[in-house]
């Protein structure tokens, strides 16, 4: 597969994050064919150059890799093995690729099933959100083989930076829900920090300009502190999507028995959150959540 951009890929899911992964490998010279369960909604891909289909059926046929990259572990089941599935216009030795977030288990169960019928399985859950997935600089977390690793490497350069092969699969999926648990504890420090400086007449925006280039400094701050501060609750990833994450690292901290304290509390508030209507939001709006908590109002 190595050295050629004559592959052809099926990408199966094109919501925020998949619409621009689709339109990186269109641009790196890859033939892509798009299936969304909302056909509407591929329309940004096709406008790009891709060519979209009914089925993900459809879309697999005569193609080398198929990728995934949908909310949760039965939707990546779904549009593989559900009616008018992938595997059933796949050919045989068809690299099939999760980029979605889901639970290890799950994803080591769907790669034994892919197995099974005679294809290959990576799973590559990626961080760094629709701006990292816009710039082509996403991070991209492996689980499987090494020979699948090498072969799908051009494939993940087109849409990503960082390409780390995490180990066997299960690896690449619990590194994404350990760097869950990083950014939501992160997210969490920022906007408390931003709490604290409005409850003492200091204007936010002065978080953002005196600490981003020291100690304090992070991805949260830097992309989503100025989104705060100007009260833009628009998602580069959504607080509903965070919490399904959220509901996997709990999963995978109790099969391991692993106490995860910080992790709990936040997913409590994030669950405010949503009570208050705001599971659209952007997941910064967990700031609301502490702006209500001291009664700030803007």
């Amino acid at each position: 597969m190595s050295g050629t951009r004559s592959q052809r890929v099926a990408f199966l899911g094109i919501g925020l994050m998949g619409t621009r992964m689709s339109c990186n490998l269109l641009k790196a010279g890859y033939s892509v064919h798009v299936y969304n369960r909302t056909q509407s909604k591929t329309q940004e891909a096709v406008e790009a150059g891709a060519i979209a289909f009914a089925t993900p059926e459809q879309a697999s046929e005569g193609v080398e890799v198929v990728i995934s990259c949908v909310t949760d572990s039965p939707d990546v089941e779904q549009v593989f093995f559900g009616e008018n599935g992938a595997v059933l216009g796949a050919s045989a030795g068809t690299l099939f690729i999760d980029m979605s977030t889901i639970s290890p288990s799950v994803s080591v169960r769907i790669g034994e099933r892919v197995a099974q019928q005679g294809f290959r399985y990576l799973e590559a859950p990626v961080t760094g959100g629709t701006i990292g997935a816009q710039n082509g600089t996403l991070s991209i977390l492996v689980g499987g083989s090494d020979s699948d690793f090498l072969a799908a490497r051009e494939i993940f350069e087109a849409m990503g930076k960082t390409i780390t092969h995490c180990g066997p699969l299960g690896a690449g999926q619990g590194v994404k829900l350990c760097n869950q648990i990083m950014g939501a504890m992160n997210l969490l420090g920022v906007c408390e920090a931003m709490s604290l400086a409005r409850g003492l007449q200091i204007d936010p925006k002065i978080l953002v300009e005196a600490l981003g280039g020291g100690a304090a400094a992070s991805w949260a701050l830097q992309n989503l502190g100025p989104k705060i501060c100007k009260g833009d609750w628009s998602p580069g990833f959504m607080v509903d999507t965070q919490q399904k994450d959220m509901r996997l690292v709990a999963e995978s901290a109790e099969n391991a028995m692993v106490s995860l304290p910080g992790s709990a509390l936040v997913t409590q508030l994030w669950r405010s959150a949503q009570v208050y209507g705001h599971g659209s939001e952007g997941i910064h709006a967990l700031a609301k959540v502490l702006e209500r908590l001291s009664n700030h109002t803007r």
